[in-house]
C-alpha cells in the first residue's frame, strides 16, 4: 500500500503504461502522478 493525497491505495502489480491513467485514482496520467 502507498500513501497519496491523504488516503491509502493499493499499487497494482500489473504494468501501467506511462500514458495510461494512474491506478491511484487521481485522474492524472501515470507519468505525471505516481510514475515520477
Amino acid at each position: 500500500m502507498a500513501w497519496r493525497e491523504g488516503r491509502y491505495f493499493t499499487r497494482y502489480s500489473k504494468k501501467v503504461g506511462r500514458n495510461n491513467l494512474c491506478p491511484c485514482g487521481s485522474g492524472k496520467k501515470y507519468k505525471k502522478c505516481c510514475g515520477k
